[in-house]
């Protein structure tokens, strides 16, 4: 199988109430638990990206709690941890080699903020070549304002992310699509 899972920022700090209530996909976590288990069944390939805050003041400060894996995207022994520092998954790591080097020609993101490091690991790796999906159901975002300052939900902020993305840069299908239609497998 030459189609890597990638499970993004699904740390502890996504639950910090800082970031707010307006979440959605409260199935986020159940549904990237279900993918890790069909890989690590098939013993296809995952990468825990983690990200480390250069921001001490960051819920994704390093060596603190909140900087800990979520219990549903918690690495095994051998499987492949990245850490980053920038919202992009490929930006000042080894990832794309990695991928590369391992033959992998499919990238299937998962994980958070939807809108921020989710986005941007999905477009870049569309740009890089890769064939990208990104899990609908399986990502997650807050409500937030807008450039004008009107607040919209995170279902908001969520659909337009993936619109962002769908076509251009990535596949956009749901976990039982993705499990169902084959299309996780290459």
């Amino acid at each position: 199988m030459n189609t890597a899972l990638l499970i993004i920022d699904m740390q502890k700090a996504i639950d910090d109430p800082s970031w707010g209530a307006d979440r959605n996909n409260p199935e986020c976590e159940a549904n990237i638990a279900r993918l890790l288990a069909h890989w690590r069944r098939a013993e296809a390939p995952v990468f825990h990206i983690r990200h480390v805050s250069r921001d001490s003041n960051s819920t994704y400060a390093p060596d603190q709690p909140l900087a800990e894996f979520k219990t549903e995207a918690r690495p095994l022994v051998g499987e492949r941890v990245i850490e980053k520092m920038v919202n992009s998954a490929f930006i000042g790591t080894t990832l794309e080699q990695e991928l590369r080097a391992g033959g992998v020609t499919r990238v299937v993101i998962t994980g958070v903020i939807t809108n921020n490091s989710v986005e941007a690991t999905a477009r870049m790796s569309g740009n890089l070549g890769f064939d990208t999906i990104v899990v609908r159901d399986a990502t997650a975002t807050f409500g937030r304002r807008d450039f004008d300052g009107n607040w919209r939900t995170s279902a908001e902020v969520h659909a337009m992310s993936l619109a962002n993305l769908a076509g251009e840069y990535a596949a956009v299908l749901t976990t039982d699509e993705l499990l169902y239609s084959g299309a996780g497998r290459k």
